[in-house]
């Protein structure tokens, strides 16, 4: 039976979480614990790419993360971004996160709707004189390069950010005692596997989010009990209340 749930997320800053209405109405403790972190880059390692920030006229923003280590990595290196610079985001909650580092209203910002780069490329098309530049993080596939060229636009990626093992202190090690434990990234899976090397799934349920992160969990020997997201349940908290449905004692 399952009881007790490690989520590999931050835990939900809104009360209005379904994981919160699912802990109450299955009698499950939800406890969230990322098994990764982001990490900026040093000034030193960025300009070993030999890319300068101000030879671009937008900047394309797929995450907070890339938000937060561009401003980072551009006041380190004492760079002031002008006032004229663009900003292109995937999602308008992304644009308004610009926020935190300039003014809004003297930037012009773009924003897209599904959280794809399909769905801004249009309007990146109509700006097709800008010189776009795109912070990632180590770990990316190559595909927004790949959607970028089919334009004939003038881009550049750049790594601003990594991603590394959250590791577990020796009192959490202890403590790890789950009937359920949920990823959302391949990363996730190997920072599982750095800090449990002797990890016995035994009975032990493992959901996975994206086939990405199935295939990495596979790869890693473990079993996998449950895949989002499907036809039926496209979110993480859709597919493990019915889960918890069909297996309720």
């Amino acid at each position: 039976m399952i009881k007790k749930i490690l989520i590999s997320q931050p835990k939900p800053i809104s009360e209005k979480s379904p994981y919160f209405d699912i802990a109450e109405k299955y009698n499950v403790e939800f406890v969230f614990r990322p098994f990764i972190k982001v990490e900026g880059l040093e000034p030193k390692e960025f300009r070993a790419q030999k890319i300068n920030i101000l030879d671009f006229t937008a900047i394309v923003f797929t995450s907070r993360h890339a938000i937060d280590n561009f401003f980072t990595l551009a006041k380190q290196m004492r760079i002031t971004i002008p006032e004229d610079m663009k900003y292109f985001c995937v999602t308008e909650t992304i644009s308004l996160y610009i926020q935190k580092y300039v003014q809004y209203r003297k930037r012009k910002v773009f924003f897209g709707n599904t959280g794809k780069i399909d769905d801004l490329l249009p309007t990146m098309v109509k700006h097709k004189t800008e010189k776009y530049l795109v912070p990632m993080s180590d770990v990316n596939s190559g595909s927004v390069a790949k959607l970028l060229e089919s334009k004939k636009l003038q881009h550049r990626e750049c790594v601003m950010y990594r991603t590394v093992s959250n590791d577990f202190t020796e009192q959490e090690a202890k403590d790890f005692d789950y009937d359920m434990l949920v990823f959302f990234s391949p990363s996730g899976i190997e920072s599982l596997t750095k800090n449990f090397p002797s990890f016995d799934q035994g009975k032990v349920a493992i959901a996975t989010f994206g086939p990405a992160t199935a295939k990495a969990a596979q790869d890693a020997g473990l079993r996998v009990d449950l895949e989002a997201p499907s036809k039926q349940y496209p979110s993480m908290t859709g597919a493990l209340q019915h889960y918890l449905e069909e297996h309720k004692g």
